[in-house]
Order: C-alpha cells, then sequence, then structure tokens
C-alpha cells in the first residue's frame, strides 16, 4: 500500500517536470530511493530524522553532548548525540507487537505531547498524562472541535502561555472556556482543587514524566545530564523547555533554528545510506588463554561482504563507485557484560596484533568516558558482538550558524502586551510581558518570566531563566 502511494506521488512529480529522484526517509538515519525502501524502515523516520538534524547542528554548531527532544502534538521522542560520535541502534526493535530484524536508530517515546489526556488516577489520588491523546481530531478541548477530555494544552491556555487569538499563526483560535471546562468538569472535583491549580499540577507532572524519561536515557548508557545540552523543538518544545531542565537539574538549552518543523529539516539533510550488519563472536581478547585475536582473514571477509552489499544497493539507485564511502562500527563488550559500547573505527581492516591493540584502547577509552575512568574491565576479556557497515553517499546539506552565546546583547524589544500567567512554584500569578517575533532578533536578550509569541511555536522563559537570541532564529535558555 505504501509502496502503491509513493509510487504515485512519484509520477506526479515526474509529470509537474521535478527529474530528481524522490528520497525517502528511512529509520536508520539515512535515505533511499523507493525502490530501495521497504515500509518497515519508514517507522518513526520522522523522530529519527530530528535526531540526524541534532547531529548535524550540535558539530556544527559546536554544542558537544546533546539530547534532542522532540515534543509534538501527541508524543516526546529522546534521542541521544554524543560528541564522540558514538551510534545508539535498536537492531531488534519491537514495532507494533512484532519484533523485527531492522538496524534502527534508537529512540525513547513517551506519552506527553500537547494532545495528551490528562486523567485522574485514583490508585494514587492523582493526575497521569498520557498515553491516550485527543490527536487532531478532535483536538484538545480548546480546539472547540468536539474535544471534551482536558489536555497539555487546555493547561498551558488556562495557565496563560498560549495566545488565543495568535495560536498557530492565527490559523487555530482557542477558546479558553473550552479549556477551563474540560478540567473543571473531569478532574477538579475529584482532585478537590481549582481549575487554575489542577493545570499548574499537569503542567509540573508532564515536565516532570519527560524529565523523568531523559534521565533514565541518559544514566542507563553512562552519561549524566548534567553534560549534556537539551535541544528542544518540536510544536510544545520551546514551551516546556525550561520546566523539563528545571526537573532535571540542566541549565542550558536551545531551541535550535526551525524548531517547530526541525526534524523536516533534518529529513533534508542526510546522506543516501544503507546500513548492513552481523552478529559476531570475535574475542579480541581471551582472558583465560590470555590470547589476542589473530584470525584477521575472517574478520576481513565479514567487512569486506558488508561493504559489498552496501555499494550495491547504492550503485543500483545510480551512485558511482566513487562518491560511496563507509563507515565501520562495532559493537563491543567487557567478557559477558550485557553493557555494549559502539565503537567507530577509522581500520576498516586488521592486519596485525598492532591493530587488535588499537581497536582494544579505543574502546577502553570510550568506556572510561561513559562510565567513569576506572570502570573497565580488560581482565575480563574484549569481544565484538556485531559488525555493521554503513554504506553512504555525502548529499548536500543546510549549513547551521556558530550558536554559541558571543556575549553580545541588544535590549529587548517593546512588549507587545501583558498577561498573568501562573507557573510552577507560585502561588500566585505573575505578570508577563509578551513579545513578538522581532525578539527573536540575533543578540536580544529577555529575563524571565517572559512569553515569546512566533508564528510556528511559543517560547516560554520562566522565573529563573533568560532569554538569548542567536544567529538563524536560534534561541538559548539559560538558567540564572
Amino acid at each position: 500500500t505504501m509502496y502503491h502511494g509513493l509510487g504515485t506521488l512519484e509520477l506526479n512529480l515526474r509529470a509537474q517536470g521535478y527529474n530528481k529522484p524522490m528520497l525517502v526517509s528511512h529509520n536508520s538515519g539515512g535515505m533511499a530511493q523507493l525502490n530501495s525502501t521497504d515500509a518497515l524502515q519508514t517507522v518513526h523516520s520522522g523522530p529519527v530524522s530530528g535526531v540526524a538534524a541534532s547531529e548535524h547542528l550540535a558539530m556544527q554548531a559546536e554544542l558537544g553532548n546533546v539530547v534532542a527532544t522532540d515534543m509534538g502534538g501527541t508524543s516526546f521522542d529522546i534521542g541521544i548525540v554524543d560528541q564522540g560520535g558514538v551510534k545508539h541502534y535498536d537492531f531488534n526493535p519491537v514495532i507494533d507487537r512484532w519484533l523485527v530484524s531492522i538496524p534502527m536508530v534508537h529512540l525513547v517515546t513517551l506519552g506527553a505531547g500537547g494532545g495528551s489526556i490528562a486523567h485522574f488516577e485514583r490508585l494514587f489520588n492523582s493526575i497521569e498524562i498520557g498515553p491516550q491523546s485527543a490527536g487532531s481530531d478532535p483536538g484538545p478541548a480548546c480546539y472547540d472541535r468536539g474535544g471534551l477530555k482536558p489536555t497539555v494544552t487546555d493547561a498551558d491556555l488556562v495557565l496563560g502561555y498560549l495566545d488565543p487569538k495568535n495560536y498557530a499563526n492565527g490559523r487555530i483560535p482557542l477558546n479558553p472556556k473550552r479549556a477551563k471546562q474540560a478540567i473543571e468538569d473531569n478532574l477538579c472535583d475529584d482532585l478537590d482543587m481549582s481549575v487554575v491549580e489542577v493545570a499548574r499540577l499537569i503542567k509540573r507532572n508532564v515536565d516532570a514524566n519527560m524529565a523523568n524519561g531523559i534521565s533514565t536515557e541518559l544514566r542507563t548508557r553512562g552519561y549524566e545530564p548534567k553534560d549534556f545540552t537539551i535541544l528542544a523543538y518540536g510544536g510544545n518544545g520551546p514551551l516546556h523547555a525550561c520546566g523539563i531542565a528545571n526537573a532535571l537539574g540542566i541549565s542550558k538549552i536551545l531551541a535550535p533554528p526551525y524548531s517547530s518543523t526541525f526534524s523536516a529539516c533534518g529529513a533534508g539533510n542526510v546522506n543516501q545510506m544503507h546500513i548492513h550488519e552481523m552478529s559476531t563472536w570475535t574475542v579480541l581478547f581471551n582472558a583465560a588463554a590470555k590470547a589476542f585475536f589473530t584470525d584477521y582473514e575472517s574478520f576481513n571477509k565479514s567487512v569486506e561482504e558488508l561493504e559489498r552489499r552496501g555499494r550495491e544497493d547504492l550503485l543500483r539507485q545510480g551512485m558511482s563507485a566513487d562518491q560511496i564511502k563507509y563507515r565501520l562500527e562495532l559493537d563491543m563488550r567487557y567478557g559477558d557484560q550485557r553493557v555494549q559500547t559502539a565503537v567507530i573505527t577509522a581500520q576498516n581492516r586488521l592486519k596485525a596484533q598492532k591493530d587488535v591493540l588499537a581497536l582494544m584502547d579505543q574502546f577502553h577509552k570510550s568506556y572510561g568516558a561513559r562510565f567513569g575512568e576506572g570502570s573497565q574491565s580488560p581482565e575480563a576479556g574484549v569481544r565484538i558482538n556485531t559488525i555493521r557497515v554503513c554504506a553512504y553517499v555525502e548529499q548536500p546539506k543546510v549549513q547551521f550558524a556558530k550558536l554559541k552565546l558571543n556575549g553580545k546583547s541588544r535590549p529587548a524589544p517593546a512588549p507587545l502586551g501583558r498577561r498573568d500567567c501562573h507557573f510552577v512554584g507560585y502561588d500566585k500569578a505573575l505578570d508577563t510581558p509578551v513579545y513578538g517575533e522581532d525578539a527573536l532578533v540575533e543578540g536580544t536578550q529577555i529575563d524571565g518570566p517572559a512569553i515569546v509569541t512566533a508564528r510556528a511555536t511559543t517560547y516560554l522563559v520562566e522565573p529563573g531563566w533568560s532569554y538569548h537570541a542567536a544567529a538563524q532564529g536560534g534561541v538559548w535558555f539559560i538558567k540564572k
């Protein structure tokens, strides 16, 4: 069904004079022509494209370690971008209820988007957010399209963060009365709280849920959250970024250029690529025998076979052999440890013992950087579990500016108006200035609380944070 639909689209493009190949985003972090794509490769390819854009932005803007967070209407997606180039994959991801054998960029998805429904959980006498979602039809109650359940967007409207007349650049008028009614009818009696108190509780819980998801994802992989910059994108990312960082203890957030369409930017910014991999039991150092790996020929043949398969994929799509590049990734571990560490190596072949020692040394340093120096266990042995070859052809990319703060600042423009906004940790409403898109001019600095309303998203600067406009429409949030 998907092939028929996209094939028809490709024919229509041809009929309109578009003569370039139509490329389809893959959940491996690359893209390919339709004749080399199956439906499984497209599942979650949108959020994966956001991770690819995050990686490219982090490299060009020199951001270091980044945790990519995409908050849209139905979900909150988390990806990790390591400045050392470590790739994180799921090798047998579960799609729906099926275990499938495709390499897919690792993502964690939480039911915490703008349309996620808040409901009373009697067991804990509290509010739970999601995973049920109002979706786009009927959408949140405030959309006035028949939705009756309270959502995160309804809470944001009640708290004063959203402009009812200027939401989605004015294309979706919001009805505050519907939002209040949905919260009151479904939650206030059970919790014995006012509408504003419940809305504040929804905001606190959804931010805490997302912060917990990020913390769990980073720490289980040996990372410390404070060493990362949050990259907040998606339609709701800049609206909840400060609340998430408060709960997480992170002091630096970047809302990237094109934040509401950042994943789409990434989809057009990746290489034509195919990944082929194989499981292996390659013991580089046998602790029991005190012996190093010597069967270089079998290892090299495995790599050559994976390169051949990737090369044939790309040649079939009209690429020339001299355009094709290869990246060798090895999943390595100490002994029978459960934890694997992906090592990207420039050594595509093993020729002597010094190559084996260099590979082990690279793994040793990577493991120590993630889990702490001294945690390495070479005495347990070192082995390779997976050999993976990415065959790719470089594509033209969006060039991101240097987004680091340069110390230059310009005064904030005059606010367009003011609103009473309610924030977590504050019993009373705070008088909050509201700015327009002129606040996105590079160098603009605003102390919170403040709201910046742009055409595609809303930037919420919570108390205790400052707003710094960077190049290309990027925005930094810095904890004061």
